[in-house]
């Protein structure tokens, strides 16, 4: 078999279901596409064990300061790009804990850059000004399995002795990249023969809001099912933040409103400052003895 022809692969193939897509009326195209959205849902939960493998190495990475870094081109790449973007005001991460990598640069996040993920080259290169190391996990998405420049960036990672993940949506193939985790929802045809960005890119989306997420939880994060680390810096957040210390505390809005202002918006730092009747100063050195866990906190 030519090594180039992809025609075999799932993501490839035409779906029976969308063969007269042209000819629909809009409310059975409809039903069509939303048919297929919950094949997504479902291929993801059945990778649920390899999923929370991945967790497991990121979260180990990301609390011996380590990174997690996406590596992807077109639609995976900005997936990508987009979980890494969304951790730092949904988590107050450092923005260099997880970072996405689009072959072709930044430029590509908004228009093609054609032919930049067929480089091999580019994705080691990639890895390389990134200095990745023992401590950083690569994880590599293509939603076809084949994209030379995830190849690269995953085979030059593990030669630095970084973990690897590898996420596709396709049977295994022959030259299919090693990786200590391999995270294969198997999707299936596309309403639009070929187009990833449809149900490989549900899938994709869903993957990456579990890894962060959920290893973001193990770092002490969450609190319950609250964004407790967030640090408010803007109206939204401001209220946001007042609401989670009132929650957490009892206080009335306003109260905690005044509270979250004397922490400067920190609002775990708000909530230990009640729980435990400590200044600011008090209350964030009893976090940082708790390894940033608020639960650890106000026990």
């Amino acid at each position: 078999m030519n090594s180039n022809d992809r025609s075999h692969l799932l993501t490839e193939q035409r779906l029976a279901a969308s063969m007269s897509l042209d000819t629909l009326t809009l409310e059975d195209a409809l039903k069509v596409m939303n048919d297929q959205d919950a094949i997504a849902v479902a291929a993801v939960a059945s990778e649920r064990g390899a999923i929370a493998q991945a967790i497991e190495l990121v979260a180990a990475a990301l609390s011996s300061g380590g990174r997690l870094i996406y590596f992807g081109a077109g639609t995976s790449g900005r997936l990508g790009v987009l979980d890494a973007s969304e951790c730092p005001p949904t988590f107050r991460s450092d923005p260099k804990q997880v970072q996405g990598v689009i072959a072709g640069g930044p430029s590509a996040m908004f228009a093609a850059v054609e032919g930049a993920e067929d480089s091999r080259d580019g994705g080691a290169t990639a890895v390389e000004q990134l200095a990745l190391g023992p401590n950083d996990v690569a994880m590599g998405i293509a939603a076809g399995g084949t994209t030379p420049f995830v190849h690269g960036a995953l085979a030059e990672a593990m030669r630095r002795g970084a973990k690897t993940i590898f996420m596709c949506c396709v049977q295994k193939t022959e030259n299919q990249p090693q990786a200590d985790v391999v995270i294969r929802p198997l999707t299936g045809p596309e309403v639009l023969t070929g187009s990833t960005r449809l149900k490989a890119g549900t899938a994709t989306k869903l993957v990456l809001n579990q890894i962060t997420t959920l290893a973001m939880v193990r770092l002490g994060k969450v609190h319950g099912n609250l964004m407790v680390d967030l640090r408010a810096r803007n109206q939204k957040l401001w209220d946001r933040g007042a609401r989670i210390v009132a929650e957490l505390t009892g206080l009335d809005r306003e109260i905690a409103m005044e509270l979250l202002k004397k922490a400067d918006g920190r609002v775990k730092v708000a909530v230990v400052m009640q729980r435990k009747s400590l200044d600011a100063e008090s209350a964030l050195k009893r976090l940082s003895e708790g390894h940033g866990s608020l639960r650890i906190a106000i026990q």
